[in-house]
């Protein structure tokens, strides 16, 4: 091994898994590969549901094709787009962790219900907190654009673990029983 700066940077930044050179064989048993894949294409699936789901609404809101039965107000496709971006951030950080987990041999079964809701719950987050920044509580109403509400959904669906924990200890404050 070389002592030298660069190479050693070089072979951080490779991301081996703390595994010999040539070691390609996967660590889990053929049981644990099943529920793997299991849990992939359940992550695909959704992306591509929302996906279509994204594209049809868009199609619906630019163009009103469907204008008489099905015209939706802009708030709703605001409303609609920022569940849409806050599933697929969710979705983005699901599928981060479940790479993560396999690769450096963490994965276990116990987490599937958290990587298969998270998701979901990202994109109902999302929706909330869209829904309360456009009313008026904090402002005059406002509807933001389906682009910034798709925006603001995927960086609150990325960051909804970390943002329901802090959430709640907002709430164990503002909510906490005196006494």
């Amino acid at each position: 091994m070389s002592n030298h700066p660069e190479e050693k940077k070089t072979q951080e930044r490779i991301p081996t898994d703390n595994r010999e050179i040539g070691k390609w064989k996967s660590r889990y048993e053929d049981e644990a590969l099943k529920h793997i894949s299991w849990e992939k294409k359940y992550l695909l699936i959704l992306i591509f549901i929302m996906s279509v789901t994204g594209i049809l609404i868009g199609i619906q809101a630019h163009c009103q094709l469907i204008k008489n039965s099905f015209a939706l107000s802009p708030k709703v496709h605001s409303y609609f787009f920022a569940w849409i971006g806050g599933t697929f951030g969710g979705l983005v950080f699901a599928g981060k962790w479940l790479y993560h987990t396999v690769a450096r041999g963490y994965w276990n079964l116990d987490r599937r219900l958290w990587r298969v809701l998270t998701p979901h719950l990202s994109g109902i987050l999302a929706l909330f907190i869209v829904i309360i920044f456009s009313s008026d509580i904090f402002n005059e109403c406002q509807t933001y654009s389906i682009h910034k509400s798709c925006g603001i959904g995927f960086l609150v669906g990325y960051f909804s673990d970390n943002a329901i924990g802090k959430l709640s200890e907002l709430a164990n404050v503002f909510f906490a029983k005196n006494g």
